[in-house]
């Protein structure tokens, strides 16, 4: 075998990076993990955990980790169409896992991880950035570091550095898009009276919006609006504050909740529209998380998908010593899981957010089948993408099963 400098590197020190390292450290591993950021701030991003998600964490062994870290676990979901409920589901007792979603705030969740990498073995370079991968049977990675430049070889490469992550140009990987539809805002606030026990999703099928809260604990939430795909619907900023207020309760939250809540960290709009690679992994580079694909936030998966990237790869990476096939069956399985979430969000956006009296029919058709059997919607984004959809399933959620 080619002697490397380590065995993996990988690009990104976050959710995904950091728990493969740790994971591959406590293998044995010879890893670096490269992080662009000396201290991670709150940004606008996913901090909620489908209950697929958070068994794969505790698969991966980093469940405790996240706890510790101030995770808040959500054992109820409920959804509503304005003011009425429509949805109130025990988690723990109907998902084939047995788990709650989880929620947390995500730098202080990074801190611990990385943390936790570099106690595994994990070396871990804080303030540098990889500036080229190149693939190949010896792969290699560029380093940045205080104004200096070294290149390092391993024997893989992992992009784990976000949606926007160069990793997938350098490693010649096409990235694939749904066309614009949703935008997704999100705000964190402190001192609001949510169940802290619940996540809660409300419905405007007349304006195609929609508000999502997921608590903390301890009266923090963070909180989203889904908006139709507009330049005018975008909120940026402390003074676009009011009016994320007042489309999260035009959309049908309760009004009473945001009183005397206070509004901290950034406010953000970005796309919802799916960006993904074919086949996550090739020539000694595989993608994780993000990289691989990004998922519509509205529908909260993207923190259940990375850490399944994760335990994927780390399991084939732990089962033998040719990490070329390890890669290859990787991306196979990548490509299976993400498929299914893809396709059901589709499906579920489609249902929930498209406006129109063709939308407005397909609904009266389809959500009193749905109230009267809720099996009737694939239960992959809260029991997991491990079923097989088809047309037929699409046809059932619709109520176009002539039943």
């Amino acid at each position: 075998m080619t002697s490397t400098d380590y065995d993996i590197i990988t690009v990104g020190g976050g959710l995904g990076g950091a728990s493969l390292a740790k994971v591959m450290a406590e293998h044995g591993s010879r890893v670096l993990v490269i992080e662009r950021e000396t201290e991670f701030k709150d940004r606008v991003r996913g901090e909620a955990m489908s209950p697929w998600g958070v068994a794969d964490a505790r698969r991966i062994g980093i469940l405790d980790t996240l706890m510790e870290a101030g995770g808040h676990e959500l054992p109820r979901a409920t959804a509503y169409a304005g003011q009425m409920q429509i949805q109130e589901r025990d988690l723990v007792a109907t998902t084939p896992d047995g788990m709650p979603m989880l929620a947390y705030y995500h730098p202080r969740a990074q801190e611990s991880l990385i943390a936790a990498a570099a106690k595994a073995g994990a070396e871990v370079r804080r303030g540098a950035k990889a500036s080229l991968v190149t693939p190949g049977e010896t792969p290699s990675v560029v380093v940045e570091r205080n104004g200096e430049k070294e290149k390092l070889t391993c024997r893989l490469a992992v992009g784990a550095n976000g949606r926007g992550s160069p990793v997938r140009g350098w490693g010649g990987f096409a990235v694939k898009h749904d066309k614009d539809h949703l935008l997704v805002a999100g705000l964190l606030f402190a001192g609001m009276p949510a169940d802290e026990d619940a996540n809660r999703i409300v419905f405007n099928f007349e304006i195609g919006h929609g508000a999502l809260l997921f608590p903390q604990g301890g009266g923090r939430v963070r909180a989203y609006t889904v908006l139709q795909s507009a330049a005018s619907n975008r909120f940026q900023g402390a003074k676009d504050v009011p009016r994320f207020i007042e489309d999260a309760v035009g959309s049908g939250m309760p009004a009473e909740l945001f009183k005397g809540a206070k509004a901290e960290g950034p406010l953000a709009t970005f796309d919802g529209a799916d960006a993904w690679v074919d086949h996550p992994y090739k020539d000694g580079v595989a993608l994780i998380g993000d990289a691989a694909a990004s998922s519509d936030p509205s529908w909260g998966q993207g923190l259940a998908l990375t850490t399944r990237d994760v335990r994927v790869l780390t399991d084939e990476l732990k089962a033998t010593d040719d990490w070329d096939a390890a890669g290859y069956a990787y991306a196979k399985e990548h490509d299976r899981h993400f498929g299914v979430i893809h396709q059901v969000s589709n499906w579920m956006s489609e249902l929930f957010y498209t406006v129109g009296p063709e939308a407005d029919a397909r609904r009266a058709k389809a959500l009193p089948l749905i109230a009267q059997d809720g099996d009737r919607i694939p239960d992959a984004n809260l029991g997991g993408p491990d079923i097989e959809v088809n047309e037929s399933m699409k046809r059932r959620m619709f109520g176009e099963d002539g039943y």
